[in-house]
């Protein structure tokens, strides 16, 4: 296990840590969260080696092997597929040997070699890597192409698999969530929960931590606090915690109050004086118990923004793209003003080409836009971060927009968005990604639009804006489109979802959890025509043309591999009791891995309930917290292979309706 003893570590003049302590089991998921520049990333490089301690002790175990993501990287000519191997040293250094002793003739040495390369793995190593970049969104065909040709986004991604391919007893991550879409957070949360080491994660995401997470540490006042459960555990035990500590800070108020009243009274009558001197040693000795301090530093609102007509925006049989290539057509949508959108599909199918002519950066192929008399658009996009004056301060972007406003005023509006003293007034140049698209978040409420587009907002934002903005979204009052990873903003914020797939825009009826079956459904239906596709010998039809800026376009997570299918070319008729004796033991099996999930999910719930329990965290409860905790773990695997075998049923039951001639099922 990872122990930290009284540790104390200062970057500068202040500590970052001061007599912190921390105890992390062996197997244990935890979510690393705090404010910025609490130093989260700074316990990282502490647990990877990169710093010492001022004081204290840190130890990990000798033989644990550590993997972890780089946060940049260079535009590279290696293959990415090859870039993600370089994550696994031990396999390049068995790769190494075997060459060298192929090179030497010594059929001893490379006997020896052989058998370590089998040891590392080595034989699907490949196929392993291109599992990891396919489900992280690289298609097949893109793996090979040099790290150069990739945005910093997919460079991201490529780090993220590179940390993911190498053997690890312990990982570390640090914001994993940033730049994936949807599709690919959840596949992410999938592995992860299936990742047998000790897993220690930066992330803003709370649905993210609620699903991986079976612990959070919180940096709060140099110190670390470990909390049971996901993030929406620690939020609960958080405010349970402050609360307890608000009243022991009033009631010790109280006693000095007392106390500081007797030294006054007292002091100076020779009959009182001994008593009162010792109520003086008594306050020294009192340790002050800091107040607590919930409230966020963000605090902001839309202003109120001019009526516009109905519809705010109208699409007239209209088609999008790029140099005459269409990536959606047949568009007839309207946007009235009230309207909350989600904008669902995989990455490439064209959601942020719509939010682009919705905000009148694209002139549309064909057809036609009508937008509203009055119409104030609030475009957020990942890009208007570069575009950022960078030897401007905030005022004066703000400045730029409104001249005549008041200096305090912008001042007062910008320390909302925690811009305060002299960082309103400092050039942008210097500032983090999360400063970045504070600002430029800032600047679009600055504007009061009555029609906001948000493309990906909440990356760079940590957890306390992330709140922030959504309580503002909430109280909104105009329409909203978002596109998001963070299913927490959009659960809270959207009140109906459109699909864009297959070239089209389409209304989707359900919620989040219908769109993550939509995905297994559709993920199965392709490998199907796949599979017809290579038996028949027609080849696939052509993909979608992907959106600008040669990305690859998403994958859908690698599915587990499937017993091979022979058919023959024209099967016999069957009768309605063939059918259903066919049908029966499929639809049993689904039953039963149905049953499975909802097993383990109800004891997963018992077991979330039993480890909140405060009790559960003293020293003389200690075997029966690892014993849950080993329950949790052992459970959280049963439930990702459970669900695999329940989606692997599935598809059999709807093959077998196909070949039967019975139609799919929902």
């Amino acid at each position: 296990m990872i122990q930290l003893r009284d540790v104390t570590l200062r970057l500068g003049p202040d500590p970052l840590l001061e007599e912190a302590r921390l105890t992390v089991h062996a197997g244990s998921k935890l979510g690393l969260v705090g404010a910025n520049g609490t130093g989260k990333s700074t316990l990282f490089a502490l647990l990877r080696g990169e710093l010492s301690v001022d004081a204290g002790d840190v130890s990990i175990p000798n033989d644990w092997r550590l993997a972890w993501m780089a946060q940049e990287t260079p535009g590279l000519p290696r293959p990415a597929i090859e870039h993600v191997l370089d994550g696994d040293e031990a396999l390049r250094a068995a790769e190494a040997e075997v060459e060298a002793a192929e090179a030497s003739g010594d059929g001893e040495r490379i006997a020896y070699a052989h058998a370590d390369f089998g040891a590392a793995e080595g034989y699907d190593a490949r196929a392993r890597a291109g599992m990891l970049l396919h489900g992280l969104g690289f298609e097949p065909s893109v793996q090979e192409r040099p790290v150069s040709d990739f945005s910093g986004g997919w460079r991201v991604r490529l780090n993220l698999a590179r940390a993911l391919m190498a053997p690890s007893d312990l990982l570390l991550l640090d914001e994993p969530t940033n730049h994936l879409d949807l599709e690919t957070v959840i596949w992410l949360e999938q592995w992860l929960q299936s990742y047998q080491g000790t897993l220690i994660l930066i992330a803003h995401d709370r649905d993210f931590l609620d699903a991986v997470a079976e612990g959070v540490i919180h940096i709060e006042h140099r110190r670390l606090h470990q909390y049971n459960g996901g993030y929406s555990a620690f939020e609960r035990q958080r405010a349970e915690r402050l609360a307890q500590q608000q009243a022991l800070y009033e009631r010790q108020q109280r006693e000095i109050s007392h106390m500081e009243q007797f030294i006054n009274r007292f002091r100076a009558k020779a009959t009182k004086a001994r008593a009162a001197q010792s109520r003086i040693k008594a306050l020294e000795r009192m340790e002050t118990v800091a107040p607590a301090h919930v409230d966020s530093p963000f605090h902001f609102q839309f202003p109120a923004a001019p009526d516009a007509g109905n519809p705010l925006i109208g699409f007239e049989d209209m088609s999008l793209g790029y140099a005459d290539q269409p990536i959606l057509s047949g568009l007839r949508q309207t946007l009235a003003p009230g309207d909350r959108i989600g904008l669902l599909g995989r990455n490439g199918a064209g959601k942020s080409t719509l939010i682009r002519a919705l905000a009148g950066d694209l002139e549309p192929l064909t057809g036609r836009i009508q937008r509203a008399r009055n119409l104030r658009v609030g475009y957020f996009a990942q890009h208007q971060l570069e575009q950022l004056d960078a030897e401007a301060s905030p005022v004066l972007h703000l400045q730029r927009i409104s001249p005549n406003a008041d200096l305090q005023k912008l001042r007062t509006f910008l320390g909302g968005f925690d811009f305060r003293g002299n960082q309103a007034l400092d050039p942008v140049a210097p500032f983090s990604g999360g400063e970045k698209a504070r600002l430029v978040l800032a600047i679009l409420v600055w504007q009061a639009p009555n029609l906001l587009l948000l493309d990906e907002p909440t990356n760079h934002l940590d957890l306390e804006m992330r709140h922030a903005l959504n309580l503002a979204l909430q109280a909104f009052e105009g329409a909203v489109v978002v596109v998001s990873h963070d299913r927490y903003l959009l659960e809270s914020t959207v009140a109906d979802y459109w699909l864009v797939a297959g070239g089209s825009v389409t209304e989707f009826k359900g919620d989040l959890s219908d769109y993550r079956r939509w995905l297994a459904r559709d993920d199965r239906e392709n490998r199907r025509a796949a599979r017809n596709a290579a038996e028949t010998g027609t080849g696939m039809a052509a993909e979608p043309e992907p959106e600008p800026e040669p990305e690859p376009a998403a994958a859908a997570p690698a599915p587990a591999p499937e017993p091979s299918r022979k058919r023959a070319s024209t099967p016999a008729p069957k009768t309605a009791a063939q059918t259903k004796a066919l049908l029966r033991p499929l639809e049993k099996r689904v039953r039963q891995a149905e049953t499975v999930v909802e097993r383990v999910d109800t004891r997963l719930t018992e077991l979330e309930n039993q480890l909140a329990d405060p009790a559960l965290y003293a020293d003389d409860a200690s075997a029966t917290l690892n014993e849950l905790l080993a329950e949790q773990r052992q459970l959280q695997q049963e439930k990702a292979d459970a669900e695999a075998e329940w989606m692997a049923a599935e598809e059999a039951l709807e093959t077998a309706r196909v070949d039967a001639g019975v139609g799919q099922t929902a």
